[in-house]
């Protein structure tokens, strides 16, 4: 009887190829980025080619001499494909395909792949598979040897490796028919934000860029149990589970998908009810990794994108992870948050003085009582408990003497009974 044998699978080898445009820009550091990409993905990278240029080549992407050593370099490495950092346009796509007869992908079809692998629940993969076939529909013209080599690999999760030769009519039809799922997906947010909104239970919205441990974080506050990695993108499905603060308070902690440099447009648009869960939170936790030393940049991305998304007029609380891999010792600083701490979210350093600092800005627009109620009033107190902060309930011969942090929504409701306020 013949021995079994395992049937390894071959993992794809890949060339980086990126454009500077000009000094002094971040075409170095995207190009690294996009190496983690392409090894969260799945790949390794054979080789990287940058180019300096006014600007990228309409037709390849990069210029036709970079295009030969982009053909020398596959012939040295035994590369399967290559990457561009930039998204490309049917035209440069189709081009590169001809003349290097090789695998040809960009850092958005990368981000999708990723995307299409971390999504579990029903809406991330409904809004990954609409950003796929946007991508893909626009690219139908150049997607020719591509589709033909879609089957194994990166760049080839999802919708385009069950019909390869779906056309423009059935694609169409298939993103209607997503939008109306999304549709109806984004109706149940709705209503579950009017719902919270209506009990005036504070949110906190957690955003950041990739792999700056906002998962960690929300682990660490409320045993939430979502995946932990040192990956990009490591959770793509949004998270929201409750805190309990002191006086029994309780707010609603929800996990963003992270943000990234050249994050592709389809997925805004197809993450957007998800991203703006930011736009209705009370409180921004802006979790940085204060260990990277592009740090910087990444907030600025993180900020850019939040404009995009009209986030505006909140209160952020910047939060400078990863306290125990730093080696500087300088304090961080963030100019455009309202407050700066730095924490450690895998050793819990600094996370009391967070839940500290989040009850007392819950405080800001609460009024402060001292009021000894009725016992027949005694209903008022988990009025008190879901919407304010009750610091002390004592029972009395006089009744229930309390102290507490009411909103003014409920202020009007509680019994005047005997005591002081301020």
């Amino acid at each position: 009887m013949a021995e079994p044998f395992e049937i390894e699978e071959l993992q794809e080898k890949v060339i980086l190829v990126g454009v500077s445009e000009q000094d002094g820009d971040d075409a170095e550091d995207s190009l690294e980025e996009l190496e983690e990409l392409v090894h969260t993905a799945g790949a390794v990278v054979a080789g990287k080619i940058l180019q300096k240029r006014e600007q990228i080549h309409r037709g390849t992407y990069v210029g036709t001499g970079k295009v030969q050593e982009i053909a020398q370099m596959l012939e040295e490495t035994g590369a399967t494909g290559i990457v561009c950092d930039d998204e490309l346009s049917p035209a440069q796509l189709k081009n590169l395909e001809e003349l290097l007869a090789t695998k040809v992908m960009d850092r958005t079809l990368i981000i999708l792949d990723i995307f299409a692998a971390r999504a579990t629940t029903r809406e991330g993969k409904i809004q990954v598979e609409l950003a796929q076939l946007k991508y893909r529909l626009s690219r139908l013209t150049g997607l020719g040897r591509s589709m033909s080599r879609l089957g194994g690999g990166i760049g080839t999760r999802g919708p385009g490796e069950k019909k390869l030769e779906i056309d423009r009519r059935l694609i169409n039809d298939r993103i209607a028919q997503l939008k109306r799922e999304l549709t109806e997906v984004q109706k149940h947010r709705d209503i579950t934000r009017a719902k919270r909104e209506k009990n005036q239970v504070p949110v906190v919205a957690i955003v950041g860029y990739t792999n700056a441990g906002k998962s960690t974080l929300l682990n660490r506050l409320t045993d939430a149990g979502v995946l932990e990695e040192d990956k990009l993108f490591a959770t793509l499905d949004p998270t929201t589970r409750i805190l309990e603060l002191e006086g029994h308070q309780q707010v609603l902690l929800t996990d963003t998908v992270g943000f990234i440099r050249k994050l592709p447009h389809h997925l805004i648009e197809a993450f957007k009810s998800t991203l703006e869960e930011a736009k209705y939170a009370d409180i921004i936790f802006h979790v940085v990794d204060a260990s990277n030393p592009k740090r910087d940049k990444q907030m600025y991305i993180v900020y850019e994108t939040l404009d995009k998304l009209g986030v505006k007029d909140k209160k952020i609380v910047t939060l400078f992870n990863k306290q125990d891999k730093r080696t500087e010792e300088e304090p961080l600083r963030d100019f455009r948050s309202d407050h700066n701490m730095g924490i450690s979210a895998i050793t819990g350093k600094g996370l009391e003085e967070v839940k500290q600092l989040l009850s007392e800005l819950l405080r800001e627009n609460k009024i402060y009582i001292e009021r000894i109620l009725p016992f027949d009033k005694a209903g008022v107190i988990q009025a008190i408990r879901k919407q304010g902060e009750l610091l002390e309930e004592e029972y009395i011969p006089e009744g229930i003497s309390i102290k507490a942090y009411v909103p003014m929504e409920i202020y009007g409701i509680i019994p005047e009974g005997i005591g002081t306020e301020s």
